[in-house]
């Protein structure tokens, strides 16, 4: 039986993910002196404006405009003929600290809210995540990469891949398109950008094996993108879950990652439950992980733990569900410690998805509980 599954993913430079870097920016800023420090940061980019609100208790100043400055001439908006620039625009900024009734439930180990997260891994690739976001990530990644190298020099920040994948009895077959959106200047023909990205980004990332005569490829779809980032979209923190996450390919809770301190269960427990799901699944327990935990705000312990490994384990749910809670510490206190949740790491997860990416030192991809839930699990 054949179907197919289709994941996006954008580059640093497009205006939701600058504002999901602004966000972990300020963050990381916060927990560079003060590790300790509540953050709830959103941030909002349009033409020539910046505008980042929130709720930030800390004992040490940043200067906001300072760091979201510095963030968009990284990211490459530093050409004011681009219509954006770090040096030209606004920054607003509306700060106040985190509401007495939320910080009372934190103070005392509990969850900062109430929520469902969920966590995922299965075994269609080397970083057991599904194969279409994978691809996707990489097309991006390797879009800014030449675009950063300036192997390829009318390119500019903004950028979109969408990869669909056929899967034959649930195992990926092959692909069936592939779709690039590249920002770039006026000085390019649309035929000569459309070679270099099927030459310099597409081979180099898609195995030759994945293609055939039949997968079709779409560079730039309308055939011109020389208007991108805010001044063409107004970015959102948050607004990009599914392209931080799974692209699609598992449930999700709904809540955004950037801008949250670690005392937020929408992030910290999102990454223990990918943290479990990548263990069970390299353990051989499964081949095929979905952890969901929930909470209740001020409350530590999670008020349920499920686990779905989709008919693809011989172990009982149930007792996979009760080695879980052994082996792993799930009150937002103990889920910090685990994964060093405080130090400030934040904003290099905040654009290409914050799972998969090993050998980065996200020490939620680490697979270090193997051989303990092996044993757990009999």
């Amino acid at each position: 039986m054949k179907t197919y599954f289709a994941s996006e993913s954008v580059t640093e430079g497009h205006p939701d993910k600058v504002c999901d870097q602004i966000s972990d920016a300020v963050l990381d800023a916060v927990l560079t002196n003060d590790s300790k420090g509540r953050v709830a940061c959103e941030a909002l980019a349009t033409r020539g404006l910046i505008i980042v609100a929130g709720e930030i208790t800390t004992s040490c100043y940043v200067e906001i405009p300072k760091v979201v400055r510095a963030l968009l001439k990284n990211i490459g908006y530093d050409d004011p003929t681009g219509g954006f620039d770090y040096e030209s625009c606004g920054v607003m900024t509306a700060i106040q600290e985190q509401s007495p009734d939320i910080a009372m439930g934190v103070d005392t180990g509990g969850a900062g809210d109430q929520g469902f997260m969920f966590g995922f891994a299965n075994s269609e690739t080397p970083e057991l995540m599904p194969l279409p976001i994978m691809l996707s990530h990489k097309l991006v990644r390797r879009l800014s990469q030449v675009r950063r190298e300036k192997q390829l020099r009318y390119l500019r920040p903004d950028g979109k891949s969408q990869v669909s994948v056929e899967y034959e009895n649930g195992k990926p077959k092959r692909i069936d398109s592939i779709i690039i959106g590249a920002h770039h200047s006026q000085d390019v023909k649309t035929e000569d950008l459309r070679e270099d990205i099927r030459k310099l980004v597409i081979d180099y990332v898609v195995s030759e094996d994945l293609v055939d005569k039949n997968t079709k490829i779409f560079i730039n779809g309308t055939g011109r993108f020389e208007v991108g980032g805010p001044v063409s979209d107004t970015g959102v923190t948050g607004r990009k879950i599914i392209v931080d996450t799974y692209g699609g390919y598992a449930r999700h809770g709904g809540g955004a990652f950037s801008g949250k301190d670690p005392s937020k269960v929408d992030r910290s427990a999102s990454y223990m439950s990918r943290y479990i799901a990548k263990n069970i699944v390299k353990a051989g327990i499964a081949s095929v992980c979905e952890i969901q935990l929930s909470y209740c705000i001020g409350v530590a312990e999670p008020v349920s733990v499920s686990v779905d490994t989709f008919g693809t384990s011989e172990v009982d749910t149930e007792k996979i569900s009760k080695a879980i809670r052994q082996v792993f510490s799930l009150t937002p206190a103990g889920i910090i410690e685990e994964l060093k949740l405080f130090r400030p790491i934040y904003t290099k997860t905040a654009a290409y998805g914050h799972f998969g990416r090993e050998n980065e030192g996200f020490s939620w991809e680490n697979t270090d509980k193997v051989d303990v839930l092996k044993k757990a699990v009999g």
